[in-house]
């Protein structure tokens, strides 16, 4: 962690009384019980239970012992008492609150059902049971405490973690192969630190207050010991005589509190943007075997990915709803084959279904789903693991979300290196600048030690790109690559994934709502609509002479140079169906103006039109040419 970064924190009010208040709080715990362990423990008769005065600031207790020494000198117990008490809620909570992203579905179901009933009883009465279960003293309150604050920690760990596991960089970790101890240790939990650095901040006032209170009640520390709750104790009975005696260990505990939340604001400035791997480099294992890509028979040598009537479910009351519903496609090798569609037809869910990276809750059911060969359907969790990290490479349509911003992004790219090649650190580092080199990123080397917000747009985008070319992968997943940035790094990124094609023959899918995009890069071309396949054929037939009507509606919409610029744009009325409640027949039905009874009652299935295989029952037959410039490359 730069010293930098905890120098500019530390100068601010904030951290500089966070910093004075914590290092007085040391000194005081370190030098108390030398300084004044004298007068907190000598007996003077004479001076019993007197009021403030020259001699004794804050007063005296029943034997005549300085109530001022007896607060410094019990600092040290109850720092320490209360640290440890958060120590054990905070691990506790930790490792309960990442259960979830561990576990199977109905495992990970039952501890959140757990945490929840946990939470559901106030933490004071929980430590106040506890504490008579573990017994009087200052052992059964620090359990009593901790375990009382295992269910707040778990809690809020499992809901960060929750949020952070869905993230892309996590998917784009999981396709690479990482192992689900590393997803955690190195993209989940560094991306959450920052609140659990507050919360547990805040978490040791709040032991150190609980701590006193059970001391206070006489279930904490035991005479002859004392701490700050036991003095408050004592000063009880002259609250109305001597108020005094009981001020200084209640400064004492709401000084202390208010100093570790100040201090809490101030670490997660650092922490939380800032934490990066450092110290030794844990062993690298052994490679995973790469599964040999066996040919398909049957002349289709060349197949790279082969999926026929795919369909992903999420279960739920009415018989939940169903995304995506029949797909059928191949993409074959050094092809670029593009999907469009409208926002919510499924595309990039069937996407991650071929990708394996589909959500806990989701059913994934298909007549194949072969890649390279191999049905990813019936391998196990670790050959797949193999075979998806080593040969297929996803780039998502955010780059800023698909890097992980508490990393640096050359150490992103050597993770692939280390887990898939059992490449050594440097190895694998000098094999990330490499990359960032050949998707033209200036000064790659300076680049690969910056982290993600350091980057531009188009060059996370390629950061993206680089990180799916480690691995050399024989299939590239583009989801909306484009997305956000302008006409010339979008250009720019084009024209990289059609290098990627030509220099690593890479096959090519590309996910796209931008039919100009579709008709620059690809060959092929995929329409979908409502999770279904409507139409598909080459880039130059489908774009030209389109057979079904949301295919011709989409082109409809572009604008082109002969729009007139009185006239509003085209848009295609009404809305796609709800994935839980689609209709019988045609899913394009209610939107079309070609639609006739048929359409309402039968489901229509990809056949043979003119120059295309579309899904209608009353197709275009007419000659037209598209509205978007058709500039189709060649194989």
């Amino acid at each position: 962690m730069p010293r930098t970064a905890w120098r500019g924190a530390l100068r601010t009010p904030t951290g500089a009384i966070a910093a004075a208040s914590l290092l007085l709080l040391l000194v005081v715990a370190v030098l108390g019980p030398v300084v004044a362990g004298s007068a907190a423990s000598t007996f003077d008769t004479a001076a019993a239970r007197q009021g403030s005065s020259a001699a004794h600031w804050f007063g005296t207790d029943a034997l005549g012992r300085d109530v001022l020494a007896r607060v410094v000198v019990a600092t040290r117990l109850s720092l320490g008492l209360a640290l440890l008490a958060t120590l054990i809620g905070v691990v506790g909570g930790v490792l309960l609150g990442i259960l979830p992203v561990v576990l199977p579905t109905r495992p990970a179901r039952a501890v959140k059902a757990a945490v929840d009933l946990a939470v559901a009883f106030p933490g004071l009465l929980v430590a106040l049971s506890l504490a008579v279960v573990f017994g009087l003293g200052a052992r059964g309150a620090v359990l009593a405490i901790g375990l009382a604050g295992v269910p707040q920690f778990a809690r809020l760990t499992e809901t960060l973690a929750a949020g952070v596991a869905t993230a892309d960089w996590v998917w784009a970790a999981r396709l690479a192969g990482v192992s689900r101890s590393r997803l955690l240790l190195r993209h989940v939990l560094p991306n959450i630190a920052e609140p659990l650095v507050i919360n547990a901040t805040i978490g040791a006032g709040g032991a150190l207050l609980a701590f006193a209170g059970l001391s206070f009640l006489g279930l904490g520390v035991q005479p002859p010991g004392y701490d700050w709750g036991r003095l408050l104790f004592e000063g009880l009975n002259r609250i109305y005589d001597a108020p005094v005696v009981a001020l200084a260990p209640g400064l004492a505990v709401v000084g202390a509190g208010i100093a570790f939340s100040l201090f809490g604001e101030t670490a997660a400035q650092v922490v939380g943007l800032r934490t990066t791997s450092t110290g030794r480099r844990p062993r690298v294992a052994p490679p995973e075997p790469v599964v040999a890509a066996a040919q398909p028979a049957g002349g289709e040598a060349d197949v790279v990915l082969a999926v026929e009537d795919l369909q992903v479910t999420f279960p739920g009351a009415g018989g939940g709803s169903l995304p995506v519903e029949g797909v059928s496609l191949v993409v074959r090798e050094r092809e670029i084959v593009g999907v469009v569609g409208e926002s919510g037809s499924g595309k990039s869910l069937m996407a991650l279904a071929v990708a394996g990276l589909l959500p806990p809750q989701a059913q994934l059911a298909a007549g194949k789903v072969e890649f390279l060969g191999h049905d990813i359907r019936t391998m196990d969790d670790r050959t797949r693991r193999s075979l998806l990290g080593t040969s297929l490479a996803m780039v998502f349509q955010d780059p800023m979300s698909s890097l992980n911003p508490a990393l640096r992004v050359g150490r992103q790219l050597a993770e692939v290196a280390e887990v898939h090649r059992g490449a050594s650190r440097s190895q694998a580092s000098a094999d990330a600048v490499a990359r960032l080199a050949e998707v033209q990123i200036a000064a790659p080397a300076r680049r690969a030690t910056q982290y993600p917000h350091e980057f531009s747009g188009g060059m996370r985008q390629r950061a993206m790109i680089a990180m799916g070319l480690v691995a050399t992968p024989r299939l590239l997943i583009a989801d909306e690559p484009t997305t956000a940035l302008d006409v010339t790094v979008q250009r720019q990124v084009l024209a990289l994934l059609r290098r990627v094609r030509d220099d690593h023959g890479a096959a090519i899918l590309l996910i796209s709502h931008d039919l100009a995009v579709v008709a620059e890069l690809c060959e092929r071309v995929v329409v979908m609509y409502a999770g279904t396949v409507v139409e598909e054929g080459t880039v130059r037939d489908v774009l030209a002479r389109p057979a079904h009507p949301y295919t011709r509606a989409l082109l409809d919409s572009v604008p082109d140079m002969d729009t007139a610029r009185e006239q509003p744009l085209r848009t295609i009325p009404g809305r796609p169906p709800d994935p839980a409640s689609k209709p019988a027949g045609c899913p394009f039905a209610p939107r079309c103006p070609r639609a006739q009874d048929t359409c309402a009652e039968q489901r229509p299935v990809l056949v043979p039109q003119i120059s295309t295989r579309a899904a209608c029952w009353f197709p275009h037959t007419d000659e037209r040419l598209a509205q978007v410039p058709v500039e189709a490359t060649s194989a």
